[in-house]
């Protein structure tokens, strides 16, 4: 096992490794405002919302001096009073870089959390359907998601992570990592129309059970 952990690691550094700074665009968006003012998310229906959302993002270097800037402002985006969200993903504010804000309820409190260059190295087989919405378009539909997946990412100072998502968290980061290939959740909803699910058995347990805090 310690070996595939330290595989892992290794992965992540060498990706990393290919991460590069800001382009001019990005910049012009990024410093259009400071940390007080969110980032406008563009709808599909424009041409640029539409260019952005399809595209493949790229990594981005975790020390790049305008990422705090672009961090806060899109923390500010998703938790706008007028359209709040579970996450976002840098290409629905423009920026084509790998960069998700998820929010994370499996833990205490909540709390929004920033993803640096994440990647999705292990899913389970065991799937889950649930609704899901977006900030760059209208509409619902229910999609079939991984019930639990295991992460690497970095973040704001440059430390690697590997961790397990499950559950709604572990939806919400697959959503968003769909944004960084230029993938929709209505892009997955066609894709398994195709497919075909069945409920799951488990074999031995009877009943899923969660210790609880003493």
């Amino acid at each position: 096992m310690s070996r595939y952990w330290n595989f892992l690691l290794l992965l992540c550094c060498t990706i990393n490794s290919n991460a590069q700074n800001f382009t001019e665009g990005e910049r012009k968006i990024i410093l259009a405002g400071d940390t007080s003012s969110m980032l406008r998310v563009t709808p599909l229906t424009e041409p640029a919302g539409a260019k952005a959302l399809k595209a493949v993002s790229k990594d981005i270097a975790y020390n790049d001096p305008l990422l705090p800037l672009l961090k806060n402002r899109m923390l500010k985006s998703v938790q706008d009073s007028s359209r709040r969200g579970v996450g976002i993903a840098a290409p629905q504010v423009g920026i084509n870089r790998n960069l998700i804000w998820v929010q994370r309820f499996d833990k205490p409190g909540q709390p929004f959390e920033f993803y640096i260059n994440p990647k999705i190295v292990w899913r389970s087989s065991i799937l889950c359907q649930g609704p899901e919405g977006d900030l760059s378009f209208e509409g619902r539909g229910d999609v079939v998601r991984n019930f639990s997946i295991m992460v690497s990412y970095t973040d704001i100072q440059g430390t690697q992570h590997i961790e397990v998502l499950e559950d709604f968290s572990a939806i919400i980061f697959q959503h968003e990592t769909d944004h960084l290939f230029g993938t929709l959740f209505t892009d997955r909803i066609e894709e398994q129309k195709a497919k075909k699910y069945a409920p799951f058995k488990p074999v031995r347990a009877t009943t899923l059970l969660k210790e609880l805090a003493q």
